[in-house]
């Protein structure tokens, strides 16, 4: 994978957090339920809470991963630049009080 593709694709994530946390969390259970369905002798309840528990631990893994990235943006400055033009500019004589 080139270095821009990864670029581009983090972007993404950073943009839409909630909806990468959502997809991943969609994607879990419907595996999980896939694979629990597979298993013979196991109760559907069994399988159904087993499906919510692997969502929930994926869920979890995709929290701290977005955690991750928004302190990455943080340190690096780029969140700040992002929002930098949504911001007045800051003029030194519209705080008379500072020295």
């Amino acid at each position: 994978m080139s270095e821009s593709k990864f670029q581009s694709m983090r972007q993404w994530v950073v943009d839409h957090k909630l909806r990468a946390v959502g997809s991943l969390w969609l994607s879990g259970i419907a595996g999980s339920i896939a694979y629990n369905w597979s298993q013979p002798g196991m109760k559907t309840s069994v399988r159904i809470i087993h499906a919510r528990l692997h969502a929930q631990a994926l869920t979890l893994a995709a929290l701290a991963g977005a955690a991750v990235v928004e302190y990455y943006d943080h340190k690096s400055g780029a969140k700040s630049e992002r929002y930098a033009k949504f911001l007045p500019p800051v003029n030194s004589d519209s705080h008379p009080h500072k020295d």
